[in-house]
């Protein structure tokens, strides 16, 4: 198996050309670091819009994709801090569990799906079903969002500083919505709700992670209105 280059100092950049040793040895290498590794940052050169790119890293490290990528980069990544210099396509960072993934461009639909933690930030703008059954993530998307983003979101944050596409946290469970622009519509059980202190110290932080340029006052936030979570037939039209 061919590998990307020779152990280098601290600090020093492994640069792995995806166009000379391929997706598999990339993910492979990355998969065998540990928490004492001393090849801290990884810079990816050629990604050409190659699907799972730097998938399911577990060590701390910083990795920088120089290119648009395909389907589910940084997807399971649990710890690593990876930005993709360019457009996502859909699910990029899939079933995160923690760590930091920052897009600097849009990114296609289902962006942190399903994931359990860490930090999903868009610098562009989200396609369909953005941060669909979220389990605990914060994703930050600096434009707007497609139709049916937080469906099934059962907890974390969702930021959105544009507008918000139709059917917005449908069938909800206890993730919070926050939208600086305007909603084209909410989905069954997803209602506008107090900004509390909490919330409110919540997005604050969240705006200030995401080097976002936003004021608080500026949002509206959104929750479950709890209706949906047993059946109940006063409720059949909303299902």
């Amino acid at each position: 198996m061919r590998v990307a280059a020779a152990p280098v100092a601290v600090n020093e950049p492994v640069v792995f050309d995806l166009a000379a040793a391929g997706l598999r040895a990339l993910n492979a290498a990355l998969a065998g670091l540990t928490a004492t590794t001393n090849q801290t940052v990884w810079r990816v050169k050629n990604p050409r819009g190659e699907h799972a790119i730097a998938v399911g890293v577990t060590a701390p490290v910083c990795i920088f994709v120089d290119g648009p990528v395909g389907y589910y980069c940084a997807g399971m990544n649990d710890g690593a801090d990876i930005t993709i210099m360019g457009n996502a396509g859909p699910g990029v960072a899939e079933n995160m569990m923690s760590g930091f993934v920052r897009v600097t461009g849009d990114a296609s639909q289902a962006a942190g799906a399903s994931a359990h933690g860490g930090l999903l930030v868009i610098e562009g703008n989200a396609s369909a079903r953005c941060g669909i059954s979220m389990k605990g993530v914060d994703i930050v998307v600096k434009g707007f969002v497609g139709h049916m983003s937080a469906f099934m979101a059962q907890s974390g944050n969702l930021v959105v500083l544009g507008d918000a596409g139709e059917a917005l946290g449908d069938s909800l469970y206890e993730a919070r919505i926050f939208v600086r622009g305007r909603v084209a519509s909410l989905g069954a059980d997803c209602e506008e709700r107090p900004m509390t202190d909490e919330a409110a110290a919540i997005l604050a932080g969240l705006l200030r992670r995401a080097d976002a340029r936003a004021e608080v006052g500026d949002f509206k936030v959104y929750g479950s209105a709890r209706k949906l979570y047993n059946f109940h037939v006063d409720h059949a039209g909303h299902y």
